[in-house]
């Protein structure tokens, strides 16, 4: 049963990670559910202060992950439609190839901004690069946090804790 266990708490690490990038996965909950499901194989040495901890840093990132686009594209000049239009950017640019991804968020922003004031494109601009670097913060916070989780797993399986 315990390779069950392990098998399923790397799928759910490799989903995790994957959901760092997709938005319509919540990637950090699922890399933790990982890890939880991981605790009880045989092998594995992960402790319940480690899966804790883990928890809370899973919990903290996905909510940062909401905040931080919003929060750039405001202290930008921008608005609610700046930052929808930078989440409906990364959805399009996930059919497209990997440049889209990286500027459908942008492009997703600054389309947003001109919808909400085309008098304005040099605002529009800014408020596009906020929700951008809004998109690569609360990105990158769970590329390295679902990272953390694969490696504290595989350590916890060869080595314990």
């Amino acid at each position: 049963m315990s390779y069950v266990f392990i098998g399923i708490a790397f799928f759910l690490l490799i989903l995790g990670l994957i959901g760092a990038v997709l938005p319509v996965l919540p990637g950090p909950p699922i890399a933790w559910a990982g890890l939880f499901v991981g605790h009880f194989s045989a092998f594995s040495a992960l402790g319940v202060p480690a899966l804790v901890v883990t928890g809370i840093a899973a919990a903290v990132v996905t909510v940062l992950d909401y905040v931080f686009p919003s929060v750039l594209t405001k202290a930008s000049g921008g608005s609610r439609l700046g930052s929808l239009g930078c989440t409906l950017g990364l959805i399009v640019g996930l059919f497209l190839t990997p440049v889209g991804v990286i500027a459908g968020p942008f492009v997703g922003a600054f389309i947003g901004e001109m919808i909400n004031d085309s008098s304005n494109t040099k605002k529009a601009l800014k408020a596009a690069f906020g929700a951008f670097l809004g998109f690569l913060t609360g990105t990158g916070l769970k590329l390295i946090l679902a990272g953390i989780f694969i490696w504290v797993y595989i350590a916890s399986l060869t080595s314990g804790f």
